[in-house]
């Protein structure tokens, strides 16, 4: 199979889909290797270092997407990258379709087979693509709150662990999944004070058993996510809904009564956001104040820090983009199950059932696509 990988072209994004260790693992199956020029030179990833594991070297984007038969990415295609897809080409990378309908149909126009990292499963149900860039966006978003409480940030002017004789901030963490639970690591590693609020006891039982006395949990509902976000300095959205939009956790009116110089940090955005008041932003452009609060809202925070995150979105995905090339895409979503719960666009077809719903789309089973695809052939 000719595998493509495009530079990304998303504002200050500069991670690349693989690095040459992948590329080079999927030369050695036999597969050819398309990189578009300065696709990781950034982060340190040369034109050289990819030609001397045998991977060829294009100059644009248009040469990759017009040839490969696969095209492994980072984050979603932008308009006039949907556009140079076509039909039946594989599409590899985030999506986050979800609260992007613009992006949907384009996918849906393309014609292509759109496999969302954000989607893939394991066999405990957790999202092994989604994992090393929640933990990255987790310990990231401690790292830009405490930035944004910075008087000259618009924040408050609080230290998030205090000093003697000095109360720490308060950081309010909703939702206790991979995010929240990093986000808890470095906030109470700099010794805040910590409230994780979730609806899953269970989590909460093991979250309490990890942390002891350094974080406190408490049980999410209306009430205890008002109280606890009007108290707070810093206030991290961690909630996931696999696939769907996020519920907007944080209405309007709590922001309104929060306080001066108090600071938001949505992770969720990529989802749409947990907070009424998020706005999708870009490292260029990273906050907004709404009602004194500052908003931290950018949609790829992993971007930031793109050598660590490359590295660790490539340990995971390869095995699954060795398996698309080596089996092609039918036999090898047929085969895995939870490669398959990754299939979210077939041929015009959407196959996520919590994209169809949340976009109002008809639906169609991944299951059944694939034994449309058998007949046929």
């Amino acid at each position: 199979m000719l595998i493509g990988c495009p530079k990304e072209i998303k504002t200050r994004e500069y991670r690349v889909g693989l690095t040459p260790g992948s590329a080079r693992e999927l030369i050695r199956h036999g597969h050819q290797v398309m990189i578009q020029r300065g696709a990781g030179e950034e982060i340190g990833f040369s034109a050289d270092m990819y030609q001397a594991i045998g991977a060829e070297i294009v100059d644009t984007a248009e040469e990759v997407f017009a040839r490969a038969e696969m095209i492994v990415k980072v984050k979603e295609p932008q308009p006039n990258e949907c556009k140079m897809l076509r039909p039946g080409q594989i599409l590899f990378t985030y999506l986050h379709l979800a609260p992007d309908p613009v992006q949907t149909q384009g996918l849906i126009d393309s014609g292509c087979i759109a496999i969302a990292y954000e989607t893939v499963t394991d066999s405990k149900g957790h999202l092994p693509l989604l994992a090393p860039m929640s933990e990255v966006a987790g310990r990231l978003s401690i790292q830009a709150g405490a930035h944004c409480l910075e008087m000259k940030q618009g924040g408050c002017g609080k230290l998030l662990g205090g000093v003697p004789g000095v109360m720490p901030a308060k950081v309010v963490i909703i939702g206790g999944g991979v995010v929240g639970m990093n986000a808890a690591r470095m906030a109470s590693g700099m010794e805040s004070q910590v409230v994780i609020l979730d609806r899953n006891h269970k989590r909460l039982q093991e979250l309490d058993e990890h942390f002891g006395s350094k974080v406190f949990t408490v049980f999410s509902t209306t009430e205890t996510i008002e109280e606890h976000v009007l108290s707070a300095d810093l206030v991290i959205g961690a909630v996931l809904v696999p696939g769907a939009a996020s519920p907007k956790l944080v209405t309007k009116e709590m922001v309104s009564k929060m306080k001066r110089g108090s600071v938001l940090v949505d992770v969720a955005i990529d989802q749409g956001g947990c907070f009424e008041t998020s706005k999708a932003t870009t490292h260029d452009d990273p906050t907004y104040v709404v009602n004194q609060s500052v908003h931290y809202c950018v949609a790829n925070m992993p971007g930031a820090v793109a050598q660590t995150s490359t590295d660790a979105l490539n340990n995971v995905t390869l095995p699954f983009t060795l398996a698309l090339a080596n089996k092609g895409v039918r036999q090898a979503l047929l085969d895995d199950p939870h490669l398959k719960a990754g299939l979210n666009i077939w041929e015009g077809k959407v196959t996520y059932d919590a994209v169809a719903t949340d976009q109002n789309l008809p639906y169609v089973s991944a299951d059944e696509v694939l034994k449309e695809k058998v007949l046929v052939s």
